[in-house]
């Protein structure tokens, strides 16, 4: 597991002498790297009895024409571009800022499949 506490180095590069050790609560956990194929989806329990919705696999999206605010649902055929990173695009991983290829055409993932369990995207020109 990551650990998603302070730094132990300060920005000049000197080390900073920790007052105390880890908690549990800045734990991190795996990332779900979102993968196109049948719908998976997973629940994760998180800090005050709430919820996280993991989307592990999916390949549908709600897709967003910004002309007429249509929102359609379109099977996701590829991923185009992955700013994230670009080992991403080969291995089809959905993440947010990516660019799908729909039927209707490109969109960009404006929602985080791995911490909401859907993927909303916007039609790009």
């Amino acid at each position: 597991m990551r650990w998603q506490g302070n730094s132990r180095r300060r920005v000049t590069g000197g080390k900073v002498i920790a007052a105390r050790g880890k908690r549990k609560f800045e734990m991190g956990r795996e990332s779900a790297d979102t993968r196109i194929s049948e719908v998976k989806r997973k629940n994760v329990p998180t800090m005050g009895g709430n919820r996280k919705v993991r989307l592990l696999q999916c390949n549908v999206a709600n897709v967003t024409n910004p002309k007429d605010g249509k929102t359609v649902t379109a099977p996701i055929e590829t991923v185009i571009d992955n700013a994230a990173n670009k080992h991403y695009v080969r291995r089809n991983i959905l993440t947010k800022g990516s660019v799908i290829k729909t039927p209707i055409g490109s969109a960009k993932v404006t929602s985080r499949p791995g911490q909401d369990g859907v993927v909303n995207a916007v039609l790009i020109e």
